[in-house]
């Protein structure tokens, strides 16, 4: 190697010293000798960020090796996400921590939620005044959005027998109950989201929900329309609506404008996002940057292997 004859005295380099290099670098690499910041730029991905992503703590609490919310936060945090949902306000001091939000938060019904909900009038009192208080929460911490449901078809919520609520009174007790929320929600700037569950599975009490009367997207999002408030939308969760109707990227076209929260998993099972499902993400996540949705995207997949493995696969998957 020869130095220029100027004052820089910047230095010069022939094809062969830098294929020389080149091949130094790529045996390093291949044995491990890789500088630091290469290992870690390797761990974490490099987002593109058009999508914005969230992990559902609930997954990765109650899988494998159960994950506190601290360390849920962390690898959030490392993967480039900006919210760790379904957390109660309670614990919203531990997201502040990471420096990140509750992009979904749960609606503060005890037990499993989604069976009391907004078509029942029996449960009405509790389901509006508690989701009104976390609108309130959500409101103070600058937080988008609280999670509703429909409920169960049956009478009693816990009881098959007690006889069913009919599709059209289900669906007028849900406009009744979402335009007393709506009234808060525009007050406060947060939005009410409506999830879409599936009651075909069966095999497992998070995969499938028999019962649950929103399990038809055109009937909810007509529900949502009746309402007719910014503040009411659906929660499109892409594995739930696969199971039940399929033709996902004209089912989100056609609900682009009452889509205000997104959730993912593999389809069949509920499992990682991987060649083993059905569900081709990328396309999903064009369709919506193509219809200018600017939500979050929440990873709702329950982990069959490495959860860390999984999520990080997933989030490099959906960043399009």
């Amino acid at each position: 190697m020869r130095e220029a004859n100027n004052d820089s005295k910047q230095p010069s380099i022939n094809r062969r010293d830098l294929l020389c290099g080149l091949a130094a670098s790529g045996a390093a690499t291949a044995l491990g000798l890789a500088p630091p910041e290469t290992h870690a730029a390797q761990a974490r991905p490099a987002l593109n960020g058009r999508i914005r992503q969230s992990v559902v703590f609930w997954c990765f609490n109650t899988a494998g090796d159960r994950w506190d919310l601290e360390r849920t936060c962390r690898v959030a945090r490392d993967l480039g996400c900006a919210s760790v949902e379904i957390v109660p306000p309670e614990n919203w001091d531990v997201l502040r921590k990471y420096k990140l939000i509750c992009a979904m938060a749960p609606n503060g019904m005890p037990g499993a939620p989604f069976m009391r909900g907004l078509n029942n009038p029996r449960y009405h009192e509790e389901v509006i005044d508690r989701t009104r208080k976390v609108i309130d929460a959500c409101a103070e911490a600058n937080f988008p959005n609280v999670i509703a449901f429909t409920g169960y078809k049956w009478r009693d919520a816990d009881d098959p027998k007690s006889g069913e609520i009919s599709r059209q009174d289900g669906a007028d007790h849900c406009v009744k109950a979402l335009r007393a929320l709506a009234e808060t929600a525009e007050k406060r700037r947060v939005t009410v989201c409506v999830e879409h569950l599936n009651t075909r599975d069966t095999s497992h009490a998070m995969k499938g929900h028999p019962g649950y009367q929103g399990d038809d997207l055109d009937w909810l999002a007509g529900i949502i329309r009746r309402v007719g408030s910014p503040r009411v939308k659906i929660l499109f969760d892409i594995y739930h609506v696969q199971i039940m109707h399929g033709d996902l990227l004209r089912r989100i076209e056609q609900n682009r404008d009452i889509i205000g929260h997104v959730h993912t998993a593999g389809n069949p099972g509920r499992g990682e996002l991987d060649d083993r499902q059905e569900i081709q993400y990328p396309a999903v996540m064009r369709k919506l940057l193509e219809i200018k949705y600017n939500g979050y995207v929440g990873q709702e997949f329950i982990p069959t292997r490495n959860p860390e493995e999984g999520l990080r696969q997933a989030v490099r998957l959906c960043d399009v």
